[in-house]
């Protein structure tokens, strides 16, 4: 099997069926980036269930072969995360995801999770652009973000981190992903 090879599907996150999964996520020293890392389970509920009644932010467990292996959460930059921060513009859509820490990682997997994530994203003809704001620290993901077409434009204070401002336009990722 490759990793092209793979699919995934994703379902709504439920903030108190899939907090405890979560939990194992986010507090895993793999998951320093996340910023949960001393969240306790009643803290992941909370979060998560801010999210799903917030309007302009959702959460989303996305599947392999049945088994839950990451989180995609996908918000208006004009009202979450960014606003404020930068000029968004029309079908601006901003995207975090979380791959789940396993012991036995397969080599792409996280390239072909990304890769999925922005298929979804851009399965919705008004986004024209995905938006991300990674810790300027977080190499691995920044290669991530460029290998499905994410360009940098500059650096952001956020009130949790520094923040790396970069965006990908539909066809930056059809032509990415088709090199």
């Amino acid at each position: 099997m490759t990793t092209k090879d793979l699919t995934f599907t994703v379902r709504p996150l439920d903030p108190l069926r899939d907090a405890e999964l979560l939990h194992g996520w986010v507090t895993h020293p793999k998951s320093a980036f996340w910023m949960m890392q001393d969240a306790r389970l009643e803290d992941v509920e909370r979060a998560y269930m801010e999210i799903a009644a917030d309007e302009h932010h959702h959460a989303f467990l996305g599947l392999h072969e049945g088994r839950p292996a990451f989180l995609m959460e996908k918000y208006d930059p004009a009202h979450r995360e960014l606003a404020g921060l930068y000029e968004p513009e029309p079908g601006d859509v901003g995207m975090h995801f979380l791959v789940a820490p396993t012991d036995t990682p397969v080599h792409g997997f996280t390239r072909a999770v990304i890769t999925a994530v922005m298929a979804c994203l851009f399965e919705d003809p008004a986004t024209r652009r995905v938006v991300v704001e990674p810790d300027v620290r977080n190499t691995a993901v920044h290669a991530l973000n460029a290998a499905v077409g994410f360009v940098p434009e500059r650096e952001i204070r956020k009130p949790e981190k520094q923040a790396l401002l970069s965006f990908c336009t539909r066809e930056q990722f059809t032509k990415a992903v088709a090199a």
